[in-house]
């Protein structure tokens, strides 16, 4: 819902309200974020500062959109330069509409279904026109909101920084969350206060990146999972972005955007720059909260349509890549895959290396044609064989990539990203193909209809295994370089929608060296992403927990692996490794071959139990219970479904299992209180114990005494209509 009055406009969701206000001047500022006002509300307007001469007040304003140049000092969110070269734009409200639906952004990745949408129009007198869109998702307390930059003027002008979102908060202590991390360590959580200054985190990588997220949370210093004031801001992007957090004696700012660095847009008379856009959610019921707000949302509003549905089953993979690496023919592939039929798995997915040459990561990439040395029947006879034991066929692919050992690179080397005169860079021996060029993009797109129309091709692995480098396409001018990062991530999103919706039963899987490219840009196209190379359970824990403060669990690529991990060297027992991989989209990624059919057996439990529960999993609330700890020593969570009716617990680690060890005294078992039920209700577990809802969640649920390495417990509830309890 959207009000209307006297050059105010607030945007309320079902528990948020959203306000910002044209001042006499016709500065665009913002009033209100948080707590739910009545619709009759009093607009909210600033207060002039006492002995504030105009000057200075232009320093103290809580802008909606800043411009550098003309009073305001802070961080700004547009950078524009005219063909003049001067530097500045003082931008007033010439306008706004209502209407209802959802704004568009043409060849960005957008969240979808929105009620209704707000367009405020600024303009600077040299040209520039800002074009502020937001949107309201009411049920699931989302706004988004975007940015048009559009020339007006007689002369071109440019945009050297071109951000999404500017966002004033008052001058109460704020802490600000950021994911961070490495390969095989993503998303790791830090919170810190906002200092006095600028703080920031992005990307110059080319992708979103392992390092950062395009994902942050402001909150209020007293705040914790359940309990205090949360907002949180996600970018609907892929490529490079900056989120800039300042403190300063007239309050706090965000903005966030594409990063300006390498960034200069040029616009002729007429042309306009779409931005992409940000999810913004306020939660006063701590991180707990605003994390909830954020999965509803992403499952029915972002992710695409075909699988939104949690109902709708997700396949149980075998992903062969920790089985075979590159070592492999038609013969240990069907050896692995009829042990993965017999554990009652779904779906076969090979992974790199079997396309012709690749025998090693040093060639080939580009060249999307089977080794028939290692397959002789091609993918069409894998995959009919693969039918035969009654499982669909997956495929890995690359296709941002090209090995300067290719066909591909041979017949085209200025399709690959290089400066002219220098020697490119090669990363994991690969270079990167020039997605800013059309023609790319659609050579690719032939090449990929090609290999999806052989054979019926289920499932598509997307993996990118590099930063971008050599940033410099052969079919731009000089003084437009500052174009082709964002043009190759545009290039990126037309592929991936084109492939989609050419196979709309296909099931897209992204990938960047594991969990590098995990943002809300990459959801728009497929609904899952590999969450890390690294499958070491306690490893997981830590990654999905990070992963969770704004992500699903239903996107997060996650599977069983082997012990010793191969990426770690550690162990965990088959219960911890399932629960982590039961957290995500549940898959395995291990040589099965050599499981004896008492091992196998043990795997089917599990599997059975995930299509039996699967939607509550993907669809279901998540709280945690026990946040993992550096330690390691354990973690807990709970699922809950929208009614209510049922829970699923899952408890990793020694500190929650009461583990016995021979060389210590046992311990009682303990109590874990949870979260989300119904306390007026009787919940029964899978042994038909029955628990009292207000038990569950004061005095927690009992947990077994375990043994083993890094033990887990799982538990099932369901509301009964039977009052009597058990326990």
């Amino acid at each position: 819902m959207i009000v209307c009055r006297d050059a105010c406009f607030t945007l309320h969701t079902a528990h948020t309200s959203y306000q910002l206000c044209a001042d006499e001047q016709g500065r665009l500022l913002h009033t209100y974020y948080g707590a739910r006002l009545p619709d009759d509300a009093p607009n909210l307007r600033p207060t002039r500062a006492p002995h504030a001469e105009a000057g200075r007040r232009l320093n103290l304003l809580p802008f909606e959109c800043s411009a550098p140049g003309t009073g305001d000092f802070r961080t700004p969110a547009v950078l524009p330069e005219y063909a003049d070269g001067s530097l500045c734009a003082d931008l007033q409200m010439v306008g706004a509409q209502v209407t209802p639906g959802k704004y568009e952004l043409p060849g960005l990745p957008a969240f979808r279904g929105a009620e209704q949408t707000l367009c405020v129009t600024l303009r600077d007198c040299a040209g520039l026109e800002v074009e502020l869109r937001y949107a309201v998702f009411p049920q699931h307390d989302v706004i988004t909101r975007a940015a048009v930059y559009r020339n007006t003027g007689a002369a071109p002008l440019s945009l050297r920084k071109a951000s999404s979102l500017c966002l004033d908060f008052d001058t109460r202590p704020l802490d600000m969350i950021t994911l961070h991390g490495k390969w095989s360590q993503e998303r790791t959580p830090e919170r810190a206060p906002l200092r006095y200054g600028v703080q920031s985190v992005g990307s110059m990588q080319g992708v979103s990146s392992h390092a950062h997220n395009p994902a942050v949370a402001l909150c209020r210093p007293d705040a914790d999972e359940e309990h205090g004031d949360c907002w949180g801001f996600a970018l609907v992007y892929s490529g490079n972005f900056l989120c800039e957090a300042e403190r300063s004696e007239s309050g706090n700012r965000l903005v966030m955007g594409i990063h300006p660095h390498q960034f200069c847009w040029t616009l002729a008379p007429g042309e306009s720059f779409v931005a992409p856009e940000v999810a913004m959610v306020y939660a006063a019921d701590g991180l707990g909260g605003m994390r909830r707000c954020f999965h509803r949302a992403i499952r029915a509003h972002l992710l695409p349509e075909r699988w939104r549905d949690m109902n709708r089953p997700r396949p149980v993979l075998l992903n062969s890549w920790e089985a075979c690496y590159f070592r492999f023919d038609q013969d240990r592939l069907l050896a692995l895959a009829e042990a993965a039929a017999r554990a009652g798995i779904d779906l076969f997915v090979l992974d790199d290396g079997w396309f012709k040459g690749r025998d090693a990561d040093n060639s080939s990439l580009g060249d999307w044609v089977a080794d028939v040395r290692k397959l002789p029947e091609g993918l069409e006879g894998l995959c009919r064989r693969l039918q035969a034991l009654g499982l669909d066929f997956g495929l890995w692919i690359e296709p941002e990539a090209v090995s300067p050992d290719s066909d591909l690179f041979r017949l085209h080397p200025d399709w690959a990203l290089r400066v002219p005169g220098r020697t490119p860079l090669t990363l994991r021996n690969q270079y990167v193909l020039d997605f800013s060029r059309p023609e790319v993009v659609q050579a690719l797109w032939e090449q990929l209809h090609r290999l999806l129309s052989s054979c019926p091709i289920r499932y598509i692995k997307w993996d990118m295994n590099r930063k971008l480098s050599d940033v410099y396409s052969a079919a731009l001018p000089a003084d437009r370089q500052g174009e082709v990062y964002h043009r190759y991530m545009l290039g990126v999103y037309a592929l991936q929608k084109q492939l989609t919706e050419a196979f709309p039963d296909l099931l897209l899987e992204n990938c960047a060296a594991g969990g590098g490219r995990f943002d809300c840009g990459m959801l728009c196209y497929s609904p899952q992403i590999w969450c890390s190379d690294n499958t070491d359970a306690r490893s997981r824990l830590s990654i999905q927990y990070g992963t969770s403060l704004f992500y699903p669990p239903c996107t997060m690529g996650s599977h069983f692996s082997i012990v010793p991990n191969h990426y770690t060297g550690r162990t965990a027992s088959v219960e911890a490794r399932m629960a982590c991989a039961l957290f995500g989209t549940f898959g395995f990624e291990l040589d099965l071959t050599g499981y004896s059919p008492e091992a196998l057996a043990e795997l089917r439990p599990y599997i059975d139990w995930y299509r039996a529960h699967g939607a509550l999993l993907r669809g279901g609330d998540l709280y945690w219970l026990l946040p993992p700890d550096a330690a390691g020593s354990g973690a807990a969570w709970m699922v809950v479904s929208p009614d209510r009716d049922e829970a699923a617990v899952f408890a990793v680690g020694d500190a929650l299992c009461g583990v016995e060890r021979a060389s210590t005294l046992p311990s009682p078992p303990p109590r874990l209180p949870l979260r989300g039920l119904c306390a007026q209700s009787v919940y029964e577990d899978a042994d038909g114990v029955r628990y009292a809802g207000a038990q569950l969640l004061a005095a927690g649920l009992p947990l077994p005494t375990l043994r083993g390495d890094v033990p887990a417990y799982l538990c099932y509830l369901r509301r009964t209509a039977d009052p009597r309890t058990t326990a």
